[in-house]
């Protein structure tokens, strides 16, 4: 008899992302070993391919919550099965009394699973961005650091397709562009480095299979706490959409989210060919070109010019982009934008002139 089927899908989709880790680490060693037999041919001797380098590490991200616990298990799991070595990183908060020796739980289950490397990391939450985004910057932060200092190829998050939809539901709320409705994409970061194999799951799978297996899961309290905005979306906003709407919101917000990524990609791209052609020789953006491209091209130009002149991509909102947009579209010898991290950017002589005080 087969594995349950909770335990089954969860299994299933960690194993494809396994099978893609590995297929890129098998074509960058490839790729490497082949520009170093050429470097060495320039010398007008062969010289051995270089040894391949050890088998790729994959690390889970893990709260202790069902999705995270049921990632861990697959993952312990698939990675036998395959070229691949497999670990554990647990990030305490310090935000809950006995939040160490949560963590500390979390590493002994996770060692019993036979992963290795496994770690938790303490960190101190900020203030910036409100509670829950702070947390986010602070684990990131922590994640980031412990894959380069373990040299991992890939960290597993696991986000389910219900936090996706939750996603779309909170970028639409704050009147967000196509790029905050995409949501979470499976594959994020540096290289690609965060992976989230269960994005096409639905949370009560991950936790189905965690029961069946008998795995212990940590229930976090701030999940239900009212004070936090994701908490109250999950625990009112969502029920009430689906008793209206009827059952399928999520698995609908989700397909939103693929669909928007999709339009995201291709206007992302159209605008970095774009932004190469409105340009002078100096290198500023000329209005006139710029009023002529489509609104969702231009702004994200714009938006792109902004950025790299040093304003901080995650405090640049759309209401930032569309003072800077009127510049273009709606000019009345309007003085200067300033803009999040001390940048200005006025009109001047036909063209934009940005820059950082």
């Amino acid at each position: 008899m087969g594995p349950h089927p909770a335990v089954a899908a969860i299994r299933l989709a960690v194993r494809r992302v396994l099978h893609d880790v590995v297929t890129e680490h098998n074509r960058h060693t490839e790729q490497a070993g082949h520009a170093e037999f050429a470097e060495a041919g320039t010398g007008g001797r062969r010289s051995p391919l270089p040894e391949r380098p050890e088998t790729p590490l994959v690390l889970v991200a893990c709260s202790g919550g069902a999705d995270s616990m049921a990632l861990a298990s697959a993952l312990a799991f698939e990675s036998r099965k395959l070229p691949v070595r497999a670990g554990g990183i647990t990030v305490d908060h310090n935000l809950q009394p006995g939040s160490d020796l949560r963590a500390g739980e979390v590493v002994a289950r996770l060692t019993e699973m036979s992963l290795d490397p496994v770690e938790a990391i303490a960190v101190q939450v900020g203030r910036d961005g409100g509670p829950e985004a702070a947390a986010r910057d602070a684990r990131y932060a922590a994640l980031d650091a412990a894959a380069e200092r373990h040299g991992a190829t890939a960290v597993l998050l696991g986000h389910t397709r219900d936090d996706q939809a939750e996603t779309v539901l909170l970028g639409l709320a704050r009147g967000s562009g196509i790029r905050s409705l995409s949501g979470m994409a499976a594959a994020s970061g540096p290289a690609g480095r965060y992976r989230r194999p269960f994005l096409q799951l639905d949370r009560q799978t991950a936790r189905k299979a965690c029961l069946v297996q008998s795995i212990p899961v940590w229930d976090d309290p701030h999940n239900v706490d009212p004070a936090y905005t994701r908490s109250r979306l999950r625990h009112e906003g969502l029920p009430a959409l689906e008793k209206a709407l009827g059952k399928g919101v999520v698995e609908a917000l989700a397909r939103t989210a693929q669909l928007s990524r999709d339009d995201a990609d291709a206007l992302d791209t159209w605008a970095a060919e774009a932004a190469r052609s409105v340009r002078d020789d100096a290198g500023r953006l000329e209005c006139a070109k710029l009023s002529v491209l489509p609104p969702a091209v231009r702004r994200r130009v714009l938006r792109r010019a902004v950025i790299d002149a040093g304003s901080p991509a995650g405090s640049l909102f759309a209401r930032h982009v569309e003072e800077v947009d009127r510049l273009i579209t709606g000019w009345r010898g309007q003085g200067g934008i300033n803009l999040p991290g001390r940048v200005e950017v006025r009109r001047q002589g036909g063209r934009l002139v940005i820059r950082q005080s």
